[in-house]
This record gives C-alpha cells, sequence and structure tokens, in this order.
C-alpha cells in the first residue's frame, strides 16, 4: 500500500509539472538515432591510466566497447570517428562497490489473518535471499543518469529488502536499449536490521536469526546430498530460502553486509569466524575504533562516499552566545573532523577499500571525496577506490579498473585534473557509448559569503517536465549570517499553489543549496536542490530521493527584495 501511495504521488508531482527528465543531461545521441559507427578515436588527450601514474598525452582507439589501442603514434582505422581531446584529462570509469541507483522496492508481502509475530514466514520477516536485484533495477532512472554524470560507469546493484535483501548483480550504466547486466548473484545482500513488530526485531535476534538460517541451509545440503547417493533417506525439505543460500555456503558469493559503526562491524566479524562464509562489509560510517582490526582480518570494505553536514560547524558565532554552546560546537567540529580524517587513516594503515553510494546524493559524491582529501586522504588512494580496489573487490580487474588495452572501454573526461576544484566531468564513455555533458565556467570562492551574486530577493523559477513547463516563486531572506525562505509550487492535488519552508539554505561562492518538503498522496516527499548562481540567474538541478535529479532554473527579480 505504502509503495502503491508512493507511485501515486510521484505521478502527480510529474503530471503537475513540478519535477522533469534530467535534460540537463544531454546525451551525445539526443535523437535516439544508432550512431553511424561504434569505433572512436579520442586524440591527443591527457590520459591516466590508473591511480598513481602520471598523466601522458596519448590517443584511446575504442571499437565494439572495447579499448583497442592506447598510446600516442597508434594507427587509426577510417571508420573512427575522432574526438579532439587536447584539452581533456581521461580517467579509468568509476566503479561503485554497491548502489541502488535505479532499484525500486517491491511491496511489502500481505500478511495472513492469522498471521502470529513471533513466527512470521521468511518474506514477511525480510528474509529473501532468492531476490535478485535485477529484477528491481532499470536503466531508465535518472538516479542512473546522475551517477553516470558524477562519473561512475559500474556497479554493483543492492536490491531493497530486509535483513537478508536477496542477491546482487554488476551492471554498467550505458545504453538502455542493452540489459546492462554483466553479472547476477555477484553476493547476497544482508544488515542487521531487524523487522518490525514481529521476530527477529532486534539486533541480537537478527544475528540470531542469521545463524539458524545459515546452519539450515548447511543441513539442507548435507541431507540432499545423502538422499541422493543413498535409498531408504527420508526425502530433505528444500525451501527458497535454503536453495538460495547454497551458493554462500559454499563460499561461490560472499555476503555483503552492512555495518555502519565499529560495534555493527564486531558483530559481522563474529558471524564471518563462526560459520565461515566470505564477507564484504559496506556502508562503514564510524570504522576508526577497527581499523586495525579491518586490517587483521583481512576483510574486504566499502565506505560511506559521504560526509557529515557541516553546516552547522561553519555557522558563524553569536555575540551572546553561552559558554555551553560554544562548547557544543567544539565537540560537533572535533567529531566531525574525526569522520572525514578516517579514510586517509584507513589509507595509512594500508587497508585497501572502495566505496558505496547508498544513502549519499549523487551531486555530493565528488565534493565528498575532495573533502576526505583536505582531511589526509591522498589523491592516489581516492582514485584508487574509485577504480581499481573497486575493480579487485568485486573481482573485475579482467575487464575493468584501468585504461588498457582489451578492458572494456568505461571511461570518464574531465575538463582538468579529475580532483581539482573547478574540473568538471564533460564526456562519460560506458561499454563504448559516449554520454555528453554540459559544463560551465565556476566563479572560484571567495569566502564564506557567495560571490556569485545576491540571493536574497524573489525567484521567479521554471522546470521542465514531460508535460511541459512550469514553475513558481522562491523567496529567499537574509537574516544575520543565516537565511530564510519560502518556494511556491503547483499542488500536486490539483489545487493551486502550494507552499513550503526553506530548510538548510547555505550559500557559498557561487554554490546554492537548500531543501524542502512536499506533501502529495498522504507521503511526505523531500527535495534537495543545488545550484549555481551567476549574478541573477540560477541553474541547477532538485534530488527527490529515490527518483533522482531533475533541472531547475531561476530568476531574480530585483524589485522584490527580501532582506530583513
Amino acid at each position: 500500500m505504502r509503495k502503491t501511495l508512493l507511485k501515486a504521488s510521484v505521478l502527480c508531482l510529474m503530471l503537475s509539472g513540478f519535477i522533469s527528465r534530467a535534460s540537463l543531461f544531454a546525451q551525445s545521441d539526443p535523437t535516439g538515432k544508432k550512431p553511424i559507427t561504434s569505433t572512436y578515436a579520442i586524440t591527443n588527450a591527457t590520459v591516466f591510466a590508473k591511480p598513481g601514474s602520471e598523466g601522458s598525452k596519448a590517443t584511446i582507439l575504442i571499437k565494439d566497447g572495447v579499448i583497442k589501442g592506447v598510446g600516442s603514434n597508434l594507427s587509426l582505422p577510417v571508420e573512427a570517428k575522432v574526438i579532439a581531446g587536447d584539452s581533456l584529462f581521461i580517467y579509468p570509469g568509476f566503479i561503485d562497490g554497491a548502489s541502488q541507483a535505479g532499484i525500486t522496492k517491491p511491496e511489502d508481502p500481505k500478511r495472513p489473518d492469522n498471521f502470529d509475530s513471533s513466527k512470521p514466514s521468511d518474506e514477511i520477516a525480510g528474509i529473501t535471499p532468492w531476490r535478485s536485484a535485477v529484477d528491481q533495477f532499470s536503466i531508465d532512472g535518472s538516479q542512473v543518469d546522475a551517477m553516470r554524470q558524477a562519473g561512475f560507469t559500474l556497479i554493483q546493484i543492492v536490491p531493497e529488502g530486509g535483513m537478508i535483501a536477496g542477491k546482487s548483480a554488476l551492471v554498467i550504466l550505458g545504453d538502455d536499449k542493452s540489459t546492462n547486466v554483466i553479472k547476477e548473484n555477484t553476493s547476497l545482500s544482508s544488515n542487521l536490521n531487524g523487522a518490525r513488530g514481529m521476530y527477529p526485531g532486534t539486533t541480537v535476534g537478527v544475528m540470531a536469526k542469521f545463524r539458524d538460517v545459515y546452519k539450515n541451509t548447511e543441513l539442507t545440503k548435507n541431507r540432499t546430498a545423502t538422499f541422493a547417493s543413498n535409498t531408504g533417506v527420508v526425502r530433505p525439505e528444500i525451501t527458497p530460502t535454503y536453495q538460495a543460500m547454497m551458493d554462500v555456503i559454499s563460499g561461490q558469493v560472499p555476503v555483503l553486509f552492512e555495518v555502519g559503526n565499529d560495534l555493527e562491524v564486531r558483530r559481522a566479524l563474529s558471524l564471518k569466524n563462526e560459520l565461515g562464509f566470505q564477507l564484504i562489509l559496506t556502508g562503514l560510517e564510524e570504522y576508526e575504533n577497527v581499523i586495525d582490526l579491518l586490517k587483521s582480518s583481512g576483510t574486504k570494505v566499502l565506505i560511506q562516499l559521504a560526509v557529515p553536514d557541516d553546516k552547522a560547524i561553519k555557522a558563524k558565532e553569536g555575540e551572546d552566545e553561552s559558554e555551553e554552546v560554544k562548547a557544543l560546537k567544539a565537540r560537533v567540529k572535533a567529531s566531525y573532523d574525526k569522520a572525514i580524517a578516517q579514510a586517509g587513516k584507513l589509507e595509512a594503515a594500508g587497508v585497501p577499500f572502495a566505496f558505496t553510494t547508498i544513502g549519499a546524493k549523487p551531486n555530493d559524491l565528488m565534493k565528498s571525496l575532495k573533502t576526505m582529501i583536505e582531511a589526509g586522504l591522498s589523491e592516489e588512494a581516492a582514485l584508487a577506490a574509485l577504480t581499481t580496489n573497486a575493480a579487485d573487490i568485486l573481482g573485475v580487474s579482467k575487464f575493468a579498473g584501468s585504461i588498457e588495452s582489451g578492458k572494456m572501454a568505461n571511461l570518464v573526461l574531465a575538463t582538468g585534473p579529475i580532483f581539482e576544484e573547478d574540473s568538471q566531468i564533460k564526456h562519460v564513455v560506458v561499454d563504448g557509448k559516449i554520454f555528453e555533458y554540459e559544463t560551465k565556467a565556476k566563479k572560484k570562492k571567495e569566502g564564506a559569503e557567495g560571490s556569485g551574486g545576491a540571493i536574497a530577493g524573489t525567484w521567479d523559477y521554471t522546470s521542465e517536465t514531460p508535460a511541459g513547463s512550469s514553475g513558481g516563486k522562491i523567496t529567499i531572506a537574509k537574516d544575520g549570517s543565516s537565511y530564510s525562505g519560502t518556494i511556491t509550487y503547483d499542488d500536486p492535488a490539483g489545487s493551486g499553489a502550494a507552499t513550503s519552508d526553506l530548510e538548510d539554505i547555505s550559500y557559498e561562492g557561487s554554490s546554492l543549496t537548500f531543501s524542502f518538503g512536499v506533501s502529495a498522496g498522504g507521503m511526505n516527499l523531500k527535495v534537495d536542490v543545488s545550484a549555481e548562481v551567476s549574478g541573477n540567474t540560477m541553474d541547477g538541478s532538485m534530488i527527490i530521493g529515490e527518483f533522482g535529479s531533475f533541472p531547475i532554473s531561476g530568476t531574480l527579480n530585483p524589485t522584490l527584495i527580501a532582506n530583513k
């Protein structure tokens, strides 16, 4: 029922013109026509073949989705379409170790009339190892567009679900006319989240249930072998759960275990040590206290490609702030500094790691990575986490993770060195298909206050949708060092205009960000807006939960000033 309402809400929003397809993401073939050639030569670009390598001028020859050559004196076939790369910097396509881009959660099963919360069925309790992320994935989702624009070309998709959600898979973010599936059943997705209002509802209960499922699968496997080779033996009971768990207990696929902090890391490791399954830890957010344990255990690690919100620590001190408030801000800053320095400490300890983007906004991924670099992570380690380390962890180094002849043509083409402040991604090549993105000249930051122009006032904004153009007004007022405001939009219920308060307004350099809520079809949706301000105009995108990123633009009305 919840999923039905959510779909209805999104449909209402789309029909009202509030959200749109990502038209900012201008792809290389807007007409949808089949390209006349599958052979490309990107000439005289600065190529970084792998982390740690120095950039060198080279040409990359691509044919049928495969890199055919990398060098300065390549002989190019006559059918090759030449792309001048003189001002471009090329990197291996980024790899996401665990992603839910393009994933839609299946509807929750209906509880029977005689439901017993102490003995729920596996499916109702969130134990669904037979489910596949491929069945929940769509390449058409705007989240996929946003991830690709951020440089990601290959991702391990993770199914939505409960404590044992199902089978992950490897997909490329390529042509929507292809299945894009590289490999199904790459890992079993699991976590320590209990079921609501039923067993197992606690972390201890989840661990006990996982142990029970694992052990019963082992027994079923042994009994099946005995039944197949002997007569007079009772037939074993084979359930969908036990059947789907067979690859895990036989060591053919690892368990991708989501853990957020050091305690959850220890619990997942204890299950692994007791039961003997292969393990990849994902979603690590607070892990400094277990870095030595991660190193000694040799566990494969995917950390969150996200950093905590820093708005609170950047707020200016007020003259009337109490010592208690100042002390609280100091503790918040210390906690923030500790969080962003963890990746650098993981590198220093010699623990190879990659990233998961689950829970992060595509538009913020590079910003988060640059923050980690400023806090001590080397650029080489950052690039390795996006490429070679991720390929090693996922077992795809044979065809991905670096720029070499014979590997898949997955590339990121940027306007400058990838971690430089003003560098932007201009092209992304996925499986030989070239996607092109708009780049804009960015102004450098000039202190905490925005340099892109004043933002206080009333903005007329528009958003292009499948139903046409629609919009409203954004009103922003400045009060000291902070901002407040409202936004109007077409009410999804069809009753005229609706208004919502703006939250978390931030304006630094030329970058404006804020969020607000939309009520539609009985659901509350959070919208995050990120835009670049230039004079009296802004252009950017808005992210709506799992539905991805959509374009928004606006013009400041100078006659309607909202300063306090």
